[in-house]
């Protein structure tokens, strides 16, 4: 089954700080953008990997891969002003029949157990995120005030979230509402059900100075 990876990364880095975006800070002596790509790789050699890159930082990107002489193939599509929208423009090279994964560029840390998880789920159930539970209490605010609800009640989702192809282009052809914060959100307004697998928990998020900092611990932890 033909298996395509589209990995999105738009961030301008504004809550990191940082003078230059945060796809490209180095964590471990390399820049997260290629750790996330070379973790796909070696999920699947044969993945059809799409990176979806705003224009303005792709000589930058370019000029990385010749810097560390990064090989690993990949097309380069133009990102677009919302999430939505860059994912959207990446589908446009996606092509035939198959599954298709969506994954944050600053998630270096995905597992292969989590990766060949989404991917064999979405086989069978066509829409696939990986997810985990909460482990500090949770709070409902209401109003003034604020209640205690069952942490166990919900989930953090994380990426790559794994779709049949002809599922996800029918989805984005729905027009963009501020809803749609994730592609699950996307499927799910077209009326598709999302099926829920284990996510692994070192697969954060970079957006911040302090997830840097555990950023370069789990380089010398996981790596």
């Amino acid at each position: 089954m033909k298996k395509y990876i589209l990995i999105v990364a738009g961030g301008k880095g504004l809550r990191m700080g940082a003078d230059i975006p945060k796809q490209f800070l180095p964590i471990g002596g390399k820049p997260v953008l290629m750790r996330t790509i070379e973790t796909f790789y070696k999920y699947d050699s044969s993945i059809d990997m799409i990176l979806v890159l705003p224009v303005e930082q792709q000589d930058y990107w370019k000029s990385l891969c010749k810097e560390y002489a990064f090989s690993i193939p990949h097309r380069i599509v133009n990102g677009g002003n919302s999430r939505f929208h860059s994912v959207k423009n990446g589908l446009a090279l996606v092509e035939g029949e198959g599954l298709v994964g969506v994954h944050d560029g600053v998630r270096p840390f995905v597992s292969q157990e989590v990766i060949g998880r989404c991917f064999s789920e979405a086989k069978k159930k066509k829409a696939v995120i990986p997810v985990v539970g909460m482990v500090e209490t949770v709070r409902h605010l209401l109003g003034t005030g604020s209640e205690t609800v069952d942490r166990d009640a919900y989930k953090l989702v994380q990426t790559p979230q794994v779709f049949s192809i002809s599922l996800l282009k029918e989805a984005y052809k729905q027009e963009y509402t501020p809803e749609f914060t994730d592609d699950a959100s996307v499927v799910e307004t077209m009326g598709a059900s999302v099926s829920l697998v284990e996510g692994n928990r070192e697969n954060i998020k970079l957006t911040t100075p302090f997830d840097l900092i555990v950023a370069n611990v789990l380089v010398e932890c996981l790596i």
